[in-house]
């Protein structure tokens, strides 16, 4: 890991840009970290529109997240951002998109191609991530993981044991095969759910929150479409992490 650029975006966030290889990210951490005291760690996974894109979203997050005394990671996606495109990543794309503005269901095997090889591309450069942020004495364990393409989030939960609880959007379609994985997480769950997200197929949403084997899992529905998340729902989700993290 190399840091590329150092702020602070008040006295009470210390913003720093680094390089993974070629996988661009950012760490935030709260002024209250430290060598004597490090932060748990929650890793803010972005939606796959790029860093520049999503930033507010992700910068708004990592400080109400500082508030609560945790430091937070991102890192771009595969073929996301300013990272090398991905020609089958982006033909499956435009298949969705064909699919969706003609009206039709979108096939499994339309699904299987988007989401799955993105899955097994970004799953292990998370764990790249994992083992580099770790060893910094700011940081320190537990970890939670938060948001993107929730099947990434189900498979780090199945093969990360440094994770230890999850908040999951439900915005993204999900694969057959992640149905299966979803049975074997065991880690505390916080699933979020747009009623009424126009990109999301909300049976698959319920019928994965069912097959997860956590004990402990919770879903947060609300109505209102995908960028419509309500603020008292991220505030539950914060709850969430102090109370599993800390």
């Amino acid at each position: 890991m190399q840091f590329t650029s150092e702020h602070r975006l008040d006295d009470a966030v210390l913003e720093r840009e680094f390089t993974l290889g070629e996988i661009p990210g950012i760490l935030w951490t709260p002024a209250s970290a430290s060598i004597s005291a490090p932060a748990p760690l929650i890793l803010l996974s972005p939606p796959p529109l790029g860093l520049r894109k999503v930033y507010p979203r992700l910068v708004a997050r990592a400080r109400h997240s500082a508030a609560d005394g945790f430091a937070t990671a991102t890192i771009e996606l595969p073929g996301s951002g300013d990272r090398p495109r991905w020609p089958a990543a982006e033909h499956a794309l435009a298949d969705l998109r064909r699919a969706m503005e003609a009206g039709e269901p979108v096939s499994g095997e339309i699904i299987d191609a988007l989401i799955l090889p993105l899955v097994g591309k970004a799953v292990p450069e998370w764990q790249a991530a994992l083992d580099a942020l770790l060893p910094l004495p700011e940081i320190g364990g537990p970890v939670g993981y938060s948001g993107g393409v929730i099947s990434i989030g189900t498979r780090l939960a199945v093969v990360e044991p440094r994770i230890s609880a999850a908040v999951l959007f439900a915005g993204s379609f999900v694969p057959r095969a992640m149905f299966e994985e979803a049975r074997q997480v065991t880690i505390p769950l916080h699933v979020l759910l747009q009623w009424d997200d126009e990109g999301n197929d909300r049976q698959a949403a319920l019928d994965l929150f069912d097959a997860f084997g956590s004990k402990e899992k919770t879903l947060h529905a609300n109505m209102g479409g995908h960028t419509g998340v309500p603020q008292f729902a991220g505030d539950a989700a914060a709850q969430f992490f102090t109370r599993h993290l800390k």
